[in-house]
């Protein structure tokens, strides 16, 4: 399978991640990645950066580094009805957002609360993509899910960390499967993300990419292999928010 992007990784800014700015950018270029995007955490996260991180965005050159770059956030999904920790004015300085479900921010609730969580999270004109929606401590209705990310052009990720025997969300992998099974039903597309936390995982979908072909799924809902479909998704999604 073609693998040329990732765009769920993470900085020191996150505050739990151990590698720069810089770092994580020459691991993508020495991996020959084409496109590569940070996504640190947003404030709501414990020990993460402040808003003003994310305001700053405007002073750094996406086509300086060798490598197409691309500057998100991972959002925080704070309520059951989708709302996300950045305010519109800041998500209009970023090229693209993934919003998801995280222990700190919000507790776990029942497969109707978490399942709204996410398709409201998805009215967010700058959410491009939902982070680990196959978290088994937040158990959803994939069926949903996977209809919603099809009407309304939301990416859905096969998150590469979720997999890993020795990661935090444990069960994952099994979920994958019902995910993917609804995501071929309702033609949902799907990013692999690295979701790496150190830069040794930049551009690392191993795990990701054996849970595609475990499960057949087709390629052609991959947008890994092309860094148009990734864009494609980028622009609708942006082009739905009030100007």
């Amino acid at each position: 399978m073609k693998d040329i992007l990732d765009v769920h990784t993470h900085t020191t800014a996150s505050g739990h991640a151990y590698n720069t700015f810089r770092e994580v950018i020459e691991m993508a270029k020495s991996k020959n990645l084409e496109l590569i995007g940070i996504a640190d955490h947003a404030p709501l996260m414990p020990g993460t950066c402040h808003d003003f991180y994310f305001l700053n965005f405007k002073n750094i050159p996406r086509d300086a580094y060798g490598i197409d770059l691309v500057m998100g956030a991972e959002l925080n999904i704070i309520d059951y009805s989708g709302s996300t920790d950045l305010p519109a004015q800041i998500l209009k300085g970023l090229d693209y957002a993934v919003a998801s479900l995280h222990n700190p921010c919000i507790e776990p609730g029942s497969v109707a609360e978490n399942t709204a969580a996410i398709i409201g999270a998805m009215r967010n004109p700058h959410v491009v993509i939902i982070g680990h929606p196959d978290n088994p401590k937040y158990p959803v209705d994939f069926d949903a899910i996977a209809k919603a990310a099809s009407e309304n052009k939301i990416l859905l990720e096969v998150n590469n960390s979720s997999y890993k025997s020795v990661g935090y969300r444990a069960g994952s992998r099994e979920k994958a499967k019902l995910m993917l099974m609804a995501c071929k039903k309702y033609g949902a597309s799907v990013i692999m993300g690295s979701d790496a936390h150190v830069d040794i995982d930049v551009g690392n979908h191993k795990f990701s990419q054996e849970v595609i072909a475990e499960n057949n799924f087709p390629e052609e809902l991959v947008v890994n292999s092309s860094k148009e479909k990734f864009f494609d998704f980028v622009k609708y999604r942006k082009n739905l928010a009030p100007r």
